[in-house]
């Protein structure tokens, strides 16, 4: 291994021991979102060897169930999934994983970038599920811890206007999302899983239009459900991602996406707890754990 990013599940996981069914009964491995060297594939394996550098997908299916023959293994109900009780994750100096679910790294990409895939595969799949394409109008709801300017957070998501809630209703952010884009908007992306954010997606919603849930909050929330029927708002949830590790892999390549500066703070493996404890802090936007002792380089 190379580069782990800690997730928030991570310190979740490691603050309350269970993030809703998914609950740690034994000592587990943190880490999925990673990239590493390859030191031995299996006799089988033919399209990679020794000295690749590789991102891993976390989530590897171990049957060939009716989710996988659709193409929707990330709904498989016996998936592995690094980090996820029972199994172990990646945070670590060697791991042994799905070579199907290893990819080969352009020599383009970082170790750090090749980590961040994993993130960005769920804006990929979020967008998917949303049907966002070129000239699609999208609004964005999502949660900034306090230290985070607003200007800062808006370079990071390359937002074209932000607003800042402060104790307006829910009605009254659709409308003040209405006059600023003159516009509703024709997808909502719901990041935050709270109820104020899910209630207002809705209202601000163009009719015909979709709102996708990314955030996961409370298991039940209040919503006006009656005003997305009449109007038509399809209501999308996303549960991590599928078939998305090639594109991002050409989207950064080609350099049409830049995930660099979203990496604010490097520690050795050795430190780890004090990486943790610093994404619990809410300092910093992504920080990444060096897993390699011999090189400590992004």
């Amino acid at each position: 291994m190379h580069s782990v990013g800690i997730c928030g599940s991570d310190v979740h996981y490691w603050q309350h021991g269970r993030i809703g069914d998914f609950i740690v009964k034994k000592p587990m491995v943190l880490g999925h979102e990673a990239s590493g060297t390859v030191i031995k594939v299996g006799s089988s394996v033919t399209h990679l060897k020794p000295g690749d550098r590789v991102a891993i997908e976390p989530g590897a299916p171990r049957d060939i169930d009716e989710f996988c023959k659709i193409g929707r293994y990330n709904l498989s109900p016996t998936i592995f999934f690094c980090a996820t009780p029972p199994d172990d994750g990646n945070l670590c100096r060697y791991y042994a994983h799905s070579a199907s679910f290893c990819y080969k790294l352009p020599d383009n990409i970082t170790f750090e970038e090749g980590a961040l895939i994993e993130p960005l595969s769920v804006g990929i799949h979020a967008c998917r599920r949303g049907g966002v394409t070129l000239g699609s109008k999208v609004l964005i709801y999502f949660f900034t811890q306090c230290a985070w300017p607003l200007c800062v957070t808006s370079f990071l998501i390359g937002a074209d206007f932000t607003i800042e809630i402060k104790k307006e209703t829910p009605k009254d952010m659709a409308c003040m999302v209405q006059d600023l884009l003159d516009c509703m908007p024709d997808i909502t992306m719901e990041c935050s899983g709270a109820e104020a954010s899910i209630q207002t997606g809705i209202y601000a919603t163009r009719s015909g239009g979709t709102l996708v849930l990314v955030g996961l909050g409370p298991e039940m929330v209040h919503v006006p459900i009656a005003n997305a029927a009449v109007r038509e708002v399809d209501i999308k949830g996303i549960f991590r991602y599928c078939n998305t590790w090639p594109m991002a892999i050409a989207m950064l390549a080609s350099k049409k996406v830049d995930v660099k500066p979203l990496v604010t703070h490097r520690f050795p493996l050795e430190k780890a707890l004090e990486a943790f404890e610093t994404v619990k802090k809410g300092l910093g936007v992504k920080v990444m754990l060096k897993c390699d002792p011999s090189d400590q380089n992004p």
